[in-house]
């Protein structure tokens, strides 16, 4: 006779196999759901929960071109300028609008772009000689020839694009996604950055700071030498089971800390060592390119193992949206071309074209364009008139950007400039237009976004009126 709170052999492993096959079933569609509500790590929900829409976007890959690339040797093909090389700009062109200290006190002269310019794609879009792997891809980019910026200065310019003020202070757009929507990644930060390029101007920790909002959603920036994270591998003498009781004890201090002063910044301090612990084992993998297929590497270019490179972290790019990170941004510095334009802007186009044309045409057939939001454009473009006679000055009133996927319809081309691609003269997208385009696609209400901060409720395109550019939305 069986005790009632005895089992038989056969009942026992019957509850046994159902309940661990509950178990794995449940890690599998959803690893919270076999943890307790106190336990789940809430580093993974964004504090919108669910998204005020349906939006096509998940993720977002920012490929920003920093310096100011020119749209007119780049994107926006005008033949008048050309034409009328070396004449004085007509005064009614130029208006009143602001200029470089450097080119105040100077002739405005006609600088036509020294590069060819042809059609592509289904809808004919203008690409110059420089991008001809981009053009290849023309149908995949929807390319915004009005978009219109304020500041006339790099630091300013980045700032304002990244943060949508012009001041510092502000958090990045990529702290703003990963505090509304969380991170679908438990082993990588959902906010990643990269740098590569020639500087000529500094690329600040700041512009991918997270302001005013928690600590923990601060872009983490991946080094081009060594290990991509500082202090990512173990010292000797420490093995990897050693390292997870060192941070397990110190995670309990800074805890019984977090008690007593309720500082948010010891949370994150707290999310970064367990975060670091996670990537000891997942960056390994991630930057292992011995599983991609020679044609894939073939298709990104030479410098695709380079990892100072734009092409290695475009591939890169591509991997980590793979394993789930929510924004990845590469700064792509060295567009300032005020002297030499021809051959500076030639080399920068060489690096930047190639890559970023495998990238859409890897996520592309992997079936991840649909819902990646890629985004390729600088601070501000450059001027109709030359600059030291080879150059080109800053120039915020129009200039070019060009998206694809994530909700984007391709092969358009919205908006337009006047023949001297200097005065936005059809459908102007200003930065905060795009901004709360951006996060329409992903979507989210940029009117209903806010964070509590000295009594206002502040957005990511604050309080001058912004407003989705439907006209480019599939």
């Amino acid at each position: 006779m069986i005790h009632p709170f005895q089992l038989a052999r056969r009942e026992f492993l019957t509850r046994t196999a159902s309940g661990l096959g509950a178990v794995a079933a449940a890690t599998l569609l959803d690893p919270q759901l076999t943890q307790g509500a106190a336990a789940a790590d809430s580093r993974q929900r964004g504090v919108l929960g669910d998204t005020h829409f349906l939006g096509k976007a998940k993720r977002v890959i920012f490929l920003f071109q920093a310096g100011g690339p020119s749209h007119i040797d780049l994107f926006d093909y005008k033949p008048r300028l050309l034409a009328e090389h070396g004449q004085e700009v007509p005064s009614s062109v130029l208006g009143t609008q602001r200029v470089n200290l450097t080119s105040r006190s100077v002739a405005k002269t006609c600088f036509g772009s020294p590069f060819n310019f042809s059609q592509h794609g289904q809808a004919g879009q203008w690409f110059s000689d420089r991008l001809p792997y981009m053009a290849e891809t023309a149908d995949k980019w929807c390319i915004i020839k009005s978009v219109h910026s304020e500041p006339i200065n790099h630091d300013p310019a980045v700032t304002f694009m990244q943060t949508g003020q012009q001041q510092a202070g502000r958090p990045a757009i990529g702290s703003w996604m990963h505090y509304g929507l969380g991170s679908d990644c438990r082993d990588l930060p959902a906010y990643i950055v990269m740098i590569s390029g020639t500087p000529n101007q500094p690329l600040l920790s700041r512009y991918w700071h997270s302001g005013f909002l928690p600590a923990k959603y601060q872009g983490v920036q991946f080094q081009s030498t060594g290990d991509p994270v500082m202090f990512l591998s173990n010292p000797s003498g420490i093995d990897h089971a050693d390292r997870g009781r060192m941070i397990d004890a110190v995670s309990q201090l800074n805890q019984l800390k977090h008690q007593q002063v309720f500082d948010p910044e010891i949370e994150a301090r707290i999310d970064a060592f367990q975060m670091a612990y996670q990537m000891q084992t997942s960056v390994p993998d991630l930057i292992d390119f011995s599983d991609e297929p020679q044609h894939i590497l073939d298709a990104y270019g030479p410098d695709v193992h380079e990892k100072d490179k734009f092409a290695y972290q475009c591939l890169l790019a591509r991997r980590l949206a793979e394993r789930g990170v929510r924004f990845v941004q590469i700064f792509h510095s060295g567009w300032d071309q005020h002297y030499t334009l021809r051959s500076d802007l030639s080399r920068q186009a060489r690096w930047a074209d190639r890559p970023t044309a495998a990238l859409i045409r890897d996520l592309d057939q992997r079936g991840m364009l649909d819902d990646t939001l890629v985004v390729w454009g600088g601070e501000f473009g450059r001027t109709a008139f030359q600059q030291q006679g080879t150059g080109r000055d800053h120039h915020p009133g129009c200039f070019t950007m060009a998206l694809a996927g994530g909700g984007i319809q391709g092969g358009l081309t919205y908006g337009a400039t006047d023949e001297y691609g200097y005065n936005v003269v059809e459908n102007l997208v200003h930065v905060r237009d795009l901004h709360a385009t951006m996060l329409h696609c992903l979507g989210i209400d940029h009117q209903r976004f806010t964070y509590p901060m000295q009594g206002l409720d502040a957005r990511l395109t604050g309080v001058d009126p912004a407003r989705v550019v439907t006209g480019i939305l599939s």
